[in-house]
């Protein structure tokens, strides 16, 4: 079966939304930072239910087993309040660079792009046109790349530390 098509077929049977520490289902974000627990690629094919961080774990783990170079990204805006964030999938295969998505369902498939920065760009400036960042202030975003999976559940501001980890890589992309 072509990766692809493997992919999509258990991508497409998980929803947006999230499951809290004591395993109720959310489809909306109220409560998200205090109840949140990441769950394993596992849980996750289990519950069929998770948001970005989520997903972007379980898609990690269906590329490594398809042996496709995958890296996870972590984008975030310091606000001061909210801090919007999104995870994404950045594969190299077979020549070509493609950022896998599926949580951001306006933009979910696959999207071919000349080489990762240019995929990185599109991918940072529709965040920051879709999540209205009005005020935007470039040295406020930050997109930390290749960070290791979670060995462990990972509460809201515990995998913001995970991804921040100073020994992950981070990129600041020019205007």
């Amino acid at each position: 079966m072509d990766y692809r098509k493997k992919i999509d077929e258990v991508m497409n049977a998980i929803e947006y939304g999230w499951v809290d520490k004591d395993g109720g289902r959310h489809y909306e974000l109220d409560g998200f930072s205090d109840n949140y627990a990441l769950q394993t690629p596992d849980e996750l094919l289990e519950s069929k239910l998770g948001v970005c961080w989520d997903q972007v774990e379980l898609e990690r783990h269906l590329f490594e087993s398809c042996n496709i170079e995958a890296h996870p990204f972590f984008i975030v805006y310091y606000d001061g309040g909210k801090c919007p964030t999104h995870t994404f999938m950045i594969i190299e295969h077979e020549g070509k660079t493609i950022w896998y998505e599926h949580a951001w369902k306006r933009h979910a498939g696959w999207h071919e792009f000349e080489n990762s920065l240019s995929a990185i760009r599109h991918i940072r400036d529709t965040f920051i046109k879709e999540e209205k960042l009005g005020d935007y202030d470039p040295k406020n975003l930050v997109i930390y790349f290749d960070y290791p999976a979670p060995d462990r559940k990972l509460g809201c501001l515990e995998f913001y530390k995970h991804c921040e980890d100073k020994k992950n890589p981070r990129i600041k992309v020019k205007e």
